[in-house]
C-alpha cells in the first residue's frame, strides 16, 4: 500500500484501532481505484491515447464505422487522420493525413494542369498494408475535381548488388523488394 492512499498515517493514534483501521483501508482502496479510473478516463480525452470505449466515442463523433476486428493502433490512426482532415484541403494537409496512415514520410506532387496529384511514399517500401483506408481518407478530404495516384518505393536490382545470393536465400522477391534487409 502506498503512503499516498494510506489514510491511517494521517490520523491520530486514537483512530488507529481495528474498526477505524478497516474503514480507512477500504477508503484508501477506493481512492486508489478512483485514481486509476481517473487516469483511464483522462487517456480517453485524446485520440492518440484513447482505447476501448473512448476510441469508440471518437470514431462515432467523426462518423467512422467501428470495426472491432482491427487493432486499436490502426483505429486511432483513422481518427487522427480524420481530425487532421478538417479544414481546407492543402498539400500539407494531404501529406499529414497520408503520413499518419503509413507512419512514414510522404510527398505530394501536384499536377494542377492535369487535375491530379501524386502521393509518393518516400520512407516506406512497398504498398502500405492499410492502403484502402488511406485511399478512403484521401477521397474524403481532396477536392472533388482532382484525382490522385500513389507512387510506391521499391528496392531495385542495383540496390541488391551488395547482398550475396546466400544472404537473400529464403527471401521472396517481395521480401527483397520491400522488407528491411540486414
Amino acid at each position: 500500500m502506498t503512503d499516498r492512499y494510506d489514510l491511517m498515517l494521517q490520523l491520530p493514534e486514537l483512530y488507529r484501532s481495528i474498526p477505524f483501521a478497516e474503514l480507512q483501508r477500504v477508503l484508501g482502496e477506493m481512492c486508489r481505484r478512483a485514481g486509476a479510473d481517473l487516469e483511464l478516463t483522462l487517456r480517453q480525452l485524446w485520440p492518440q491515447t484513447a482505447s476501448g470505449w473512448g476510441l469508440e466515442l471518437w470514431e462515432t463523433a467523426y462518423g467512422i464505422p467501428i470495426d472491432l476486428s482491427k487493432d486499436e493502433a490502426f483505429r486511432r490512426t483513422r481518427v487522427i487522420s480524420k481530425l487532421r482532415g478538417q479544414g481546407t484541403p492543402t498539400v500539407e494537409l494531404i501529406q499529414a493525413v497520408a503520413a499518419s496512415f503509413v507512419n512514414g514520410q510522404v510527398e505530394v506532387v501536384e499536377h494542377n494542369d492535369q487535375y491530379y496529384f501524386v502521393i509518393k511514399f518516400v520512407s516506406v517500401l512497398g504498398i502500405p498494408p492499410n492502403i484502402d483506408d488511406l485511399t478512403a481518407a484521401i477521397n474524403e478530404i481532396k477536392p472533388a475535381h482532382l484525382s490522385f495516384v500513389f507512387e510506391y518505393l521499391y528496392r531495385l536490382w542495383r540496390d541488391l548488388k551488395s547482398y550475396t545470393w546466400r544472404e537473400l536465400s529464403g527471401k521472396t522477391w517481395k521480401d527483397a523488394r520491400e522488407a528491411s534487409l540486414p
